[in-house]
Parts: structure tokens; sequence; C-alpha cells
């Protein structure tokens, strides 16, 4: 369910660890939100044209785009059209264990961490609207993200700093799709209010972390589309990501 907007505002540091734990749940409001919209994000679209992949009032903020900078630590060398990721400058994901050995997970890794930045970029870029979003990002995945988009919106407020990925692991299923798990660090990355640019860090403790269990799928283009993502509250996956 979404968070109060009244919470977020009077605690703007605690905007993005909540909502990171909740962006991909299948909550009420989602499940609502996939019976009317589902249909139009199936498939293997790899286009960020628009959809009926849309939460009402998510499709962009009244505040205007930061100046963004582009930031990809990710290979290009597949030979496929990919949008630009842009972030601004002081926004900065860090993603590690990019590298397996494996060439198959590698790929899945490098677009599983493309759509994490795309998500960062609607936030930050004030709309949903920018391709890569759905380049990466369908099904429930995306009602899920467009969710967490909007109480952004709602709340009026972004974020800075860094934020840390870590503990990624890939996991192949049989019917062709991969599952990766992974933790996030969120100690300094602060929430931003858009009106008054007062910054609000984060203090140190357990609710900074967090771990994923995301869903990938492979599309026509061999492009690792997002499309579940669950995250874990529970004490022992946030003792495993702080060990």
């Amino acid at each position: 369910m979404s968070l109060s907007v009244a919470f977020l505002i009077e605690h703007p540091r605690e905007l993005r660890t909540l909502n990171t734990q909740t962006r991909f749940g299948a909550g009420i409001v989602l499940l609502v939100a996939a019976s009317m919209t589902l249909t139009a994000c199936g498939g293997d679209s790899n286009s960020g044209s628009d959809s009926k992949d849309t939460i009402k009032g998510a499709e962009s903020s009244s505040a205007p785009a930061p100046d963004t900078a582009s930031r990809s630590s990710t290979p290009m060398d597949d030979g496929i059209d990919r949008p630009e990721v842009k972030l601004p400058a002081d926004v900065k994901n860090v993603f590690e264990d990019g590298k397996t050995g494996d060439p198959k997970k590698d790929a899945v890794l490098a677009d599983s961490e493309r759509g994490l930045n795309a998500i960062d970029e609607a936030i930050t870029s004030g709309s949903t609207k920018r391709p890569a979003l759905k380049f990466y990002v369908k099904e429930m995945a995306l009602l899920s993200a467009l969710e967490y988009i909007k109480s952004y919106y709602d709340a009026g407020v972004t974020f800075t700093g860094s934020t840390r990925y870590y503990n990624r692991k890939v996991t192949f299923l049989k019917d062709g799709s991969a599952v990766v798990n992974y933790c996030s660090d969120q100690t300094n990355s602060s929430s931003v209010n858009k009106k008054t640019g007062k910054v609000k860090k984060n203090e140190p403790g357990p609710g900074n972390f967090g771990y994923y269990t995301d869903t990938l799928t492979k599309n026509k283009l061999g492009v690792w589309q997002m499309t579940k993502a669950i995250s874990t509250k529970g004490t022992k996956e946030r003792e495993k990501c702080q060990a």
C-alpha cells in the first residue's frame, strides 16, 4: 500500500528506505492497478513510448528536471540500441559484483543495473516518460515502480548522495528467466525537499539496508527486463546485508 505523503514530508530521510522496501511489493494498490493496466505492459516491448502502464499522477512531476549528467558503468558493446540513462551529478549508484566470469550472468547484472538506474532517473528527472524506464522494466515490476516514483512526486522530494548495491547473485530458472538477489546500503543517500532545497541526511542504522529479489526475462532484442521485484523486510535478510 502507498505510504502516507504527510509522513514522508515529515520524515524525508525515511522516504528512500521505506519506499525501497515497498516499491516492488504486490500490495492492494498495485494489484488493482494491474487488473486495469497489465494488458499493455506484457510481451517483448522495449520501447519507451507511452502505453497504458501508468498510474494517475505519476506521468510527471511539477518540479523541473534537474541538470543531469550521463552515468553508466555497464558495457554497451552488445549491439543493442539502448536509451541513455541520465542521473544528476550528485546522485551515484555503486554496483558491485558485476563481473562473475559468466558472460550470461554478467549480461543479466548489467541490465539489472540499468533498470535500477532508470527508475532513479524517473524520480530525479521528474518524469516517468524517460525512455529507459519501460525499456528495462515491465509488467508488475513496472506498475510497482510507477507507484514508487509517484510517492516521491506526491511528497515533493527527491534524493542525493550514493547508494551501494552489493552481494549480487544470479540464478537461472527452468523457464529461462533469471533471478537476481542483492543488498542495498543507503547510508550515504539523503532526501531533498524540492521546494526548499533542504537536505536531510539518513542516520546510521539497520533501516538503511535492504534485501531484494528481482526476476528478469530476456526479450527478443536480448534485453533482460525486470518483470517482478520483491523486497524482504525480515531481520535475517537485513543482517546478511550488514555482515
